[in-house]
């Protein structure tokens, strides 16, 4: 029977999806599923919802809840990792204590200064799950949605060159689902193609029965000056194709938009958004627990909206059935004009044979150009960790569009001294904290 493991199971919401997701698949063997938390109460309460979703889908599943991470590994075919060190506290500390010093983040979990310091944090768990892995379910694949995803995926691939690990985003897909339906057809049947790295990658083919979808959308954008207001707009009026990512995530990404009041009023942005998500979350967790205990069922989301892609590479690997996603997996030779053993997002064929990502050839001069900026701050952190050199850890904020362009090298330092401190109990000694087993 596969086992499929949960890692950060405790993301009860996420959790509940892609439970769904996998259930609805109506030719899947019955499957065990392994949830892991460090937390017991959220672990309960991820239980509770695997088996209130498969009672009310009439589905078999059989479940096993593990404080022990390594309990929870045996025997795993694949493993989906949802972590998140320091949860909601450590994502304000993201957020709040840069914008003290006048550095806007909208989200702060991608690159810049929040996923410079979201990454070092998460590394050391990293580490020590990959390690568990090789030992105990070596065969598995690690299926990872964790944050900061290149830097994550960069990450393993150095401390762990031998596992199977690839990084799940939807951002692809719900950006060519929301073009679609501004332009008015339908999703279905349409042909796209995406390259780049993570929530910064390139729309380069869109198209559905042989048409063109470009040329629709530049028209939609010119009938409507409220559209003109969106980051992404922005960029794709600039660099010539539509990033596949939101604008709040997009904003934070280059110096255009959070640097000047006058650019976010502009571009109706809304700096430290993602507390506002984090918390809703939480009350989502609350509620979806209130509802377990009382012995009421939990919503599920139409299966219209079954688009993350864990379940739809499980489901091809253990039936066979090929289909094509976007994945981020190491650069090697897959995009031409990206560094070599970079972290990049890339059509993915998946079937009973494991995932196999394409070559993808150039993506477009210009942005190539902003991506190359990401990938640094992503090379820099992922060297900082490996080496233990808290210069480079500066660096990679310094390299930063955003941080570069608000605030002065001195005044970056000083806050990289504050959130190290902030953030000592998950950072190595080396790195100015104080874990010391990893």
């Amino acid at each position: 029977m596969p086992t499929i493991a949960f890692i950060g199971a405790g993301s009860v919401v996420f959790t509940r999806q892609l439970i769904v997701d996998l259930l609805r698949f109506d030719d899947l063997p019955p499957i065990t599923l392994a949830l892991h938390d460090i937390n017991p109460e959220r672990l309960e309460v991820a239980r509770g919802t695997a088996l209130n979703v498969a009672r009310q889908l009439g589905k078999e599943l059989h479940v096993r809840a593990e404080l022990d991470r390594r309990a929870a590994l045996a025997g795993c075919d694949f493993v989906v990792n949802m972590i998140q060190v320091g949860g909601i506290d450590a994502t304000r500390v993201d957020l709040e204590l840069p914008a003290a010093h006048g550095l806007l983040q909208t989200i702060g979990d991608t690159t810049g200064v929040g996923g410079v310091f979201r990454g070092l944090r998460t590394f050391p768990v990293l580490a020590g799950l990959a390690a568990d892995m090789l030992e105990i379910c070596p065969d598995a694949w690690l299926l990872n949605y964790t944050n900061p995803m290149a830097m994550n995926i960069w990450w393993l691939s150095v401390v762990a060159p031998e596992l199977k690990a690839v990084g799940l985003c939807h951002s692809v897909y719900w950006t060519v689902n929301d073009l679609c339906e501004l332009v008015g057809v339908p999703l279905e049947g349409t042909h796209y193609r995406a390259g780049g790295v993570n929530h910064q990658a390139w729309l380069t083919e869109w198209s559905r029965d042989g048409e063109d979808l470009y040329p629709r959308l530049r028209r939609a954008i010119e009938d409507d000056p409220e559209l003109r207001r969106r980051v992404r707009v922005e960029i794709f009026s600039r660099i010539g194709y539509y990033p596949t990512e939101t604008s709040e995530h997009s904003s934070e990404y280059v110096s255009w938009f959070l640097r000047s009041p006058e650019q976010v009023e502009r571009f109706r942005l809304r700096p430290l958004e993602y507390i506002g998500i984090s918390e809703d979350n939480v009350r989502e967790y609350t509620e979806a627990r209130a509802t377990l205990a009382a012995g009421g069922d939990l919503d599920l989301h139409d299966a219209d909206d079954a688009a993350e892609y864990a379940p739809q590479v499980i489901h091809s690997m253990l039936t066979g059935t090929p289909r094509t996603i976007h994945a981020n997996v190491v650069n090697r030779g897959l995009i031409d004009n990206l560094p070599e053993g970079a972290v990049v997002e890339v059509p993915t064929l998946v079937d009973a044979d494991g995932l196999h990502p394409q070559h993808f050839g150039n993506v477009p001069r210009a942005g190539a150009a902003l991506n190359r900026d990401y990938l640094s701050v992503a090379e820099l952190a992922v060297e900082a960790f490996r080496t233990g050199d808290p210069l480079l850890v500066r660096q990679a904020v310094l390299a930063d569009p955003n941080a570069g362009s608000t605030l002065t090298p001195e005044q970056l330092w000083t806050l990289c001294d504050e959130l190290t401190a902030a953030h000592a109990r998950y950072l190595p000694v080396a790195l100015g904290g104080t874990l010391t087993d990893g």
